[in-house]
């Protein structure tokens, strides 16, 4: 083998390795845990789990509430949502969660990558609150 040749080789397999990666195609797992909802219901993610109003309540292949769900979510904004409460939460370019902080009350996990659900449903609905402040 000439040196040209070995030279060749060895850049074409340095520049390969050195490709840049597109962050925004990254996934990583995001572990939905809603759990703590009372009574139980049905969750979804809109485009990465099946929805719950599109379905018979009683045959539905949606998520339970009871149910804790490692979802592959790349970089971006997405919707949590049961039948009485939904908000927005993004996953960011290092793969953790960010969600308003007036959500504070009712969802833990900003900055990890657990996004746990505490409440059914956020004020001003003629209720008791799920939470206690």
């Amino acid at each position: 083998m000439s040196a040209a040749l070995a030279l060749t080789c060895g850049l074409t397999s340095f520049t390969e390795a050195a490709e840049p990666v597109n962050p925004l195609l990254k996934e990583f797992t995001i572990k939905i845990d809603p759990s703590a909802l009372k009574p139980p219901t049905h969750w979804h993610v809109p485009g990465m789990t099946p929805l719950i109003w599109t379905m018979d309540p009683v045959n539905m292949e949606a998520y339970k509430t009871t149910d804790i769900k490692e979802l592959q979510l790349k970089p971006g904004n997405y919707r949590f949502g049961t039948f009485t409460f939904d908000f927005l939460f993004k996953v960011t370019l290092s793969g953790t969660l960010e969600f308003s902080e007036t959500l504070d009350q009712c969802v833990d996990g900003r900055g990890t990558q657990v996004l746990t659900i505490r409440c059914s449903h956020t004020q001003p609905y003629p209720q008791e609150p799920d939470y206690y402040k």
